[in-house]
């Protein structure tokens, strides 16, 4: 099975409450790689319907340049939840992101409505992973990437409901959380996805945050849900490359490429020892790194 995942960045991916005319029109202009377009939790029953319009009408308008746009519906089996489906398949995001995945079956559900709906294929599936239930049955949850039906692309940590159902305390070094992190990481690398952290909660903290945007980034996840504006320096500064590592890549790349070291299964540079099975790391920071500089943050 596939072990990388697509290389669009993903260092910062924040929610945008749908019911917030304002914060909508603010996100087109904020460096973010990608935003979700909160319909659930971010929004109160009064006002679900006001933001499913405001939502769909901001996907639909074109003004949020080469932003990703996800809508997060509310669940199938809520009020709302098939209004949602219905209307995001219709302003044609990028992806549309289900809470609470519990199961592949969940996603498979899912597969059929879009399929009914006759939904453009171009629209994938995102999957919150934040209950007991998810944890339990990372495993199949992302197979469920094998069949293309299900459109999954990228798996998004709940830390905050995670934390709610086990009553596990969110700590600094969230040491209770880590073997839920680790094997949904596993997960979603063992067959291809994306996999981004939870959010951090204390907006004032903007260091705190820069700690936890690192740690998930040394764990070896692709960037992370963010709530709040602030975030999105920490976050885009501590999933890029630095450039002492791009300056390493660049030198093992073009090491290897030599004519002298062409059947070399390892080299040593500069005090290290370098294997060529791991030249994909090397060429991942360097594509990285460009993609950021075309971005321009």
């Amino acid at each position: 099975m596939a072990t990388t995942t697509d290389l669009r960045l993903r260092r910062s991916v924040l929610y945008m409450p749908g019911s917030n005319q304002r914060a909508l029109d603010k996100a087109k202009s904020l460096p973010v790689d990608s935003i979700i377009l909160d319909l659930e939790d971010a929004v109160g029953p009064e006002e679900k319907e006001i933001a499913r319009e405001q939502v769909c009408a901001a996907v639909k308008s074109g003004a949020y340049g080469d932003r990703e746009l996800i809508i997060r519906v509310n669940a199938p089996q809520t009020p709302w939840g098939e209004a949602d489906l219905h209307a995001a398949i219709e302003a044609k995001p990028d992806a549309i992101l289900m809470p609470k995945v519990s199961s592949p079956a969940v996603l498979e559900s899912i597969a059929d409505r879009l399929e009914s709906l006759d939904a453009p294929e171009g629209i994938a599936i995102w999957a919150m992973i934040e209950t007991p239930a998810s944890i339990l049955n990372i495993q199949e949850i992302a197979r469920a990437k094998r069949d293309p039906r299900n459109r999954l692309t990228c798996l998004v940590l709940g830390t905050n409901d995670l934390a709610k159902d086990t009553w596990a305390k969110i700590v600094p070094g969230r040491v209770p959380m880590l073997p839920w992190m680790m094997m949904a990481l596993a997960a979603a690398r063992a067959e291809g996805l994306a996999i981004l952290d939870g959010v951090y909660n204390d907006i004032a903290d903007t260091e705190g945050c820069r700690d936890e945007c690192r740690q998930a980034r040394d764990l070896g996840f692709d960037g992370k849900t963010l709530i709040h504006p602030t975030q999105l320096e920490p976050a885009n500064t501590s999933f890029a490359p630095t450039d002492e590592e791009v300056r390493r890549a660049k030198l093992v790349i073009e090491a290897f490429e030599r004519p002298e070291y062409a059947k070399r299964g390892a080299i040593k540079l500069e005090g290290r020892l370098y294997e060529r099975q791991h030249l994909g790391v090397n060429r991942r920071a360097v594509t990285w790194a460009e993609a950021i500089k075309a971005k321009g943050f």
